[in-house]
């Protein structure tokens, strides 16, 4: 289902269905294409409930017009994902409500109903919404990706507590320690429990078994994150191995684009992929001065990975380089270099994506 151009929904479509979606309830109105409110109601979050809303939105929009409407989903892809698959079944327009700001909220009051009709008032206001993302290879994608944040989360975690208990260790076992790598530290703790047991206090006979129980622990994720990272380059190669051609990508800032972009279509041009991602420039000149810079809004996943790109290319990358000397030559900044870059790694692979996957 390709998206619905924001600037012309009122256009197109008789109503906007606005639905609030929770773990027990969806809340869903109706509204005409200036905002007006029609009716409300409230489902099971069941596939009866989401049949009993199919079948209520019909009935609704019927007399309006043609019958044309839209879907606006707060938490498409959360709460609402199996509303979401009911209503994509069914051949209807979906669009995923853009998240309204906290103050603006506070100030316009919360329930499920205003939740539901700033959600269809936000479609209605936008400048551009993008369909909700696809299910398929794009979210076995993201949940290889969301499994890979805890594991490395986790092990960053554990080598901080490890380290911690090396640091208060005796001499005995701190000078065991000392010079080696963390990986190699690793691998002797696991061995303290056999060689040690027998001498010692209570308490250094007790370190030596957290140590190695942390040092286990380690070693398993370490394990996980290599068989993740398998799995993420065969699925990228699948989806699109042209993507891992270009400089400076790899298995993982690949597949966080791949998951951002979902399917063709979502985005309808390289400036809303750019709006997405946080690299569209931000104008802040003043007076004399013309410039713009960094946006601080967007997907901070992917503006992370683009800035890993970008880092990788300025080390290793020779016409990267060449850039780089121009721009500082002409005054810019290095914040300002780094954001023109990401700007560019956004466009070329918002187009390699269209293009290939």
């Amino acid at each position: 289902m390709l998206p619905i151009l924001a600037e012309r929904l009122a256009e197109r479509v008789d109503a906007v269905i606005g639905v609030d979606t929770h773990t027990d309830t969806h809340t869903a109105v109706v509204l005409t294409p200036v905002g007006t409110v029609l009716t409300e109601i409230t489902v099971p979050a069941t596939d009866d409930g989401a049949a009993v809303l199919l079948a209520w939105a019909g009935r609704q929009t019927t007399g309006l017009g043609t019958g044309r409407r839209a879907w606006a989903l707060d938490g498409a892809r959360c709460h609402g994902v199996g509303l979401l698959r009911v209503l994509r079944a069914a051949g209807e327009d979906v669009l995923e409500a853009p998240k309204p700001a906290a103050g603006r909220r506070r100030r316009g009051g919360k329930s499920d109903v205003l939740d539901a009709v700033h959600a269809a008032r936000g479609v209605l206001a936008a400048d551009h919404v993008a369909a909700p993302r696809v299910d398929g290879d794009r979210e076995a994608l993201r949940l290889l990706l969301v499994c890979r944040r805890h594991y490395s989360d986790t092990r960053t975690a554990t080598i901080s507590l490890f380290k911690s208990v090396i640091l208060t260790a005796d001499d005995d076992l701190r000078s065991q320690m000392r010079g080696l790598s963390t990986l190699r530290q690793v691998h002797h703790a696991t061995t303290l429990t056999t060689t040690s047991s027998g001498s010692g206090s209570g308490l250094d006979r007790l370190r030596r078994t957290q140590l190695a129980a942390l040092a286990e622990q380690i070693l398993i994720l370490e394990r996980l994150l290599k068989a993740n990272l398998t799995e993420i380059r065969t699925m990228v190669d699948k989806l699109c191995p042209t993507l891992l051609d270009q400089p400076g990508i790899g298995p993982v800032t690949a597949a966080i684009a791949l998951t951002a972009w979902s399917h063709p279509g979502r985005f309808r041009n390289e400036a809303a992929f750019a709006s997405l991602a946080g690299v569209s420039p931000i104008p802040a000149s003043s007076g004399r001065i013309t410039r713009h810079r960094l946006n601080r809004g967007g997907d901070r996943t992917l503006n992370a990975a683009l800035h890993t790109i970008a880092k990788t290319r300025q080390r290793c990358h020779q016409p990267t380089k060449d850039y780089i000397n121009r721009r500082t030559t002409e005054g810019r900044t290095p914040a300002e270099i780094t954001r023109s870059l990401k700007r560019y790694i956004a466009r070329q692979i918002w187009r390699t994506l269209e293009t290939t996957a």
